[in-house]
């Protein structure tokens, strides 16, 4: 398969949804970089998400937040994995939809939390119920990732490749995104 990617493809959902594993695995089907956006923020503040908003604040991340994806959406073509409250921001939704387009990976609470729960590196589950936390955030969350031009589900049995081919096919709705060619 080749592809002729023209906007940068930014991936939003929940934390856990997994954005960063078929992030990479669809920039490697099109060719094209990824980059995930936490990652450039920890690389910018030469600390770590959970370090920033400790020290910090989660407004102060947010600012920076928002600083990287305009930065990321200003360069070439590529697949950006957006943190979970990235796209909430009113702002960067509409950098999003003006410079590149949003796929939104829908997945549902138990999926969600079967893939963060033993994870340490999510502020926003530092509480005395994490799971609670997480649904609140879901529920909060889901009209606003709704917005999204795209969306595929997340299916609990679905695998990264399965997840990957169901963003591909959703893509090939979009030829002012994605030309594909055999």
């Amino acid at each position: 398969m080749k592809a002729k990617v023209s906007k940068t493809i930014v991936m939003v959902g929940m934390m856990g949804a997994g954005k960063t594993a078929v992030g990479k695995a669809l920039a490697a089907a099109l060719g094209i970089p990824f980059i995930d956006s936490d990652q450039e923020i920890e690389k910018a503040a030469n600390m770590t998400i959970a370090e920033i908003f400790a020290r910090d604040g989660e407004p102060f991340f947010r600012k920076k937040e928002s600083q990287v994806i305009d930065r990321l959406l200003a360069g070439p073509p590529c697949i950006l994995s957006a943190g979970g409250g990235a796209y909430v921001d009113p702002a960067n939704r509409k950098m999003i939809s003006e410079r590149a387009v949003a796929v939104w990976l829908n997945a549902d609470l138990e999926v969600l939390w079967n893939r963060v729960r033993h994870k340490t590196t999510r502020p926003l589950l530092k509480a005395a119920n994490p799971k609670q936390v997480l649904s609140d955030l879901l529920d909060k969350r889901i009209p606003t990732y709704a917005q999204a031009e795209i969306a595929v589900r997340a299916e609990p049995a679905y695998s990264i490749e399965d997840t990957t081919g169901a963003v591909i096919e959703a893509l090939r709705q979009r030829p002012d995104v994605v030309e594909f060619s055999e």
